[in-house]
């Protein structure tokens, strides 16, 4: 029991470290492409389930143990490889707009690889029982995974063409772009100045009490417009963030959507098992991972489509949480595989968008320079909600546990078969879920008026 708590300590401690890492590396090195590779960053997170299900089943699918060896050596190998490129990586600097726009193009194949490898996962995982056919599609994953280290090389041949043979391979008339390049100035613009139209009184502490819009009466009014956000990438100390009202409401949301959607899967074997469907856990621990994948790769979506439907990223983080509460319903209502596999689809497609979206959220509303700080204080709700959930979920398993003779075969152990075993815990969740998707609307409307300013000033750039 020892041995198992400071393993998940370390482990819990590790994977902390090595996200904030590669966090702060993308923000500090793709900042005009930010959201982006934060969403492909972190979608990759989504199918290590399935990478090592396929792994395991490569090796000998009958052997439990290999999953903890697994998650022992594969971090670390993979962090040893790609220490030196980011030891010796250069500093930081301010790209050319043809360098933006080259990135947008690498992004978009990127983001393409990705979803071939996340559709090559989920699609042919099931096939992966027998060990020679596991072996093979093992080879076809490790191929996928290892085709964006070929974009250096395809760079720098594109770079030759354009020099050397520019008349026939010239791509100079593309004028595909993911991202505005002057959109890091305007936010140190936007950040630096203040209208006359949005004059925030200074109280008596010397800091700003921002109000956009012109206080209502009213309870109501007061609630909606108290130390309101006015522009987005201001950086926030941990003092200041902690006393804005609009950090609590992502707190909330985050606590209620992202995080008990990965209580949902930390407790998917047991629901698994208590339905009747035992056999098939890791079937479910691969939908879940898949599809947690696909949904970090949809935050990305904001962004490719932010020429033709401009929408607050908040405002996205909201239609993100609106399937977890539904699927938490069809689990309370029915115990059948169909509605099981459903309800975990959606529930790894909404708090895989969570989870990705986060953190570009966590740059624009607080600051780019201060996301790492900020963020790790944002998801200390992982922890806490892991375990008022976990023991809530716990204690209704308990409570309809059957001690007859399955109780005394495992000894002391006890089990619970049915659907009562987790039906109250999924109204529970499904109620924490809809106050996630209160808080997440409600910090929508309260930061969308900074979004539009933000946007209303990057359309007046784009045709000046």
């Amino acid at each position: 029991m020892m041995q198992v708590f400071f393993l998940s300590l370390l482990a819990g401690c590790s994977i902390c470290w090595f996200n904030t890492v590669c966090y702060v590396l993308c923000i500090r090195n793709f900042q005009s492409n930010r959201a982006l590779a934060l969403a492909l960053t972190i979608s990759f997170n989504g199918v290590t389930a399935a990478l090592y299900t396929l792994i395991a089943n490569a090796i000998n699918s009958d052997d439990d143990t290999l999953y903890p060896f697994l998650n022992a050596i594969v971090p670390l190998f993979t962090s040893g490889v790609v220490l030196l490129p980011i030891l010796r990586q250069p500093p930081p600097q301010q790209l050319p707009p043809d360098a933006i726009r080259r990135d947008s193009h690498i992004f978009l194949f990127l983001n393409a690889v990705a979803v071939l490898t996340g559709l090559y996962l989920l699609l042919l995982n099931p096939l992966s029982y027998n060990s020679y056919r596991a072996r093979l599609l093992l080879a076809g994953a490790i191929l996928l995974l290892v085709l964006p280290l070929c974009l250096p090389g395809l760079v720098y041949a594109r770079e030759w063409a354009r020099r050397v043979i520019s008349s026939s391979l010239s791509l100079n008339g593309s004028t595909f772009s993911l991202v505005d390049v002057d959109d890091l100035e305007l936010h140190k613009e936007l950040i630096g100045s203040e209208p006359a139209a949005i004059n925030a009184p200074m109280t008596g502490n010397g800091n700003r009490s921002t109000f956009i819009l012109r206080a209502k009466d009213g309870c109501c009014g007061n609630v909606m417009e108290k130390d309101q956000l006015t522009v987005l990438g201001e950086e926030h100390s941990v003092r200041l963030l902690v006393r804005r009202w609009d950090f609590w409401l992502y707190y909330l949301a985050y606590l209620c959507g992202g995080t008990i959607g990965l209580v949902y899967s930390n407790n998917l074997g047991q629901i698994s098992q208590s339905l009747g469907y035992g056999t098939q856990t890791s079937a479910f621990v691969t939908l879940y991972s898949s599809c947690s994948f696909f949904g970090r790769l949809l935050a990305a979506g904001p962004d490719f489509l932010r020429d033709k439907i401009y929408f607050a990223r908040t405002g996205w983080l909201a239609i993100a949480l609106v399937p977890t509460p539904i699927a938490f319903i069809l689990l309370a209502t029915s115990g059948n595989e169909t509605i099981l596999r459903a309800g975990t689809g959606l529930i790894g497609l909404s708090s895989g968008f969570v989870f990705s979206a986060a953190v570009s959220v966590t740059s624009e509303l607080f600051g780019p320079n201060s996301a790492g700080v900020n963020h790790n204080i944002l998801i200390t709700n992982i922890p806490i909600g892991s375990l008022l959930y976990g023991l809530l979920a716990a204690l209704v398993y308990d409570a309809g546990a059957e001690t007859t003779a399955r109780q005394s075969l495992l000894g002391d152990a006890t089990i619970c078969m049915g659907r009562k075993c987790y039906q109250q815990t999924f109204i529970w969740w499904a109620c924490i879920s809809v106050v996630g998707l209160a808080s997440s609307i409600l910090l929508f409307l309260r930061t969308k008026p900074a979004y539009d300013r933000f946007e209303r000033n990057r359309n007046r750039t784009d045709f000046s």
